[in-house]
């Protein structure tokens, strides 16, 4: 029996290739940013005097703010109380649940095509 070979791929087609994969890996890492989605907490949640214990920070987490340059809890406010405030989009939850599960079901349909081909072109039709 024939060893399988694969068919040959000229080098500009790989170089494209890699090319539209780094551009999808770079959209799907950039766009979420871009809408707004992801990033950054949006909010600050403020209080007027602070002090270590109103920011419930323990005498070693004291300790550790003063190695980073925060030398009282007011310089330290901002980035103790930078949180992240999670809610769901229930639309957008499922408009993306739909992508990944249509992405799959491509996925499979198009591998179950390429692998018959292949299992046809070495064994032939069955």
């Amino acid at each position: 029996m024939a060893k399988y070979s694969p068919p040959d791929q000229p080098k500009l087609m790989q170089v494209f290739d890699i090319v539209c994969l780094v551009g999808a890996i770079f959209l799907a890492l950039w766009f979420p940013l871009y809408m707004g989605w992801a990033g950054v907490s949006k909010s600050i949640d403020k209080i007027a005097d602070p002090t270590w214990e109103l920011l419930h920070q323990t005498p070693a987490q004291v300790e550790q703010w003063v190695k980073l340059g925060y030398a009282d809890a007011a310089a330290a406010h901002d980035v103790i109380q930078n949180k992240f405030h999670y809610t769901i989009d229930w639309f957008q939850l499922l408009i993306m649940a739909a992508v990944v599960i249509g992405y799959f079901i491509f996925l499979f349909r198009a591998s179950e095509r390429e692998y018959r081909d292949v299992i046809d072109e070495k064994f032939g039709q069955k």
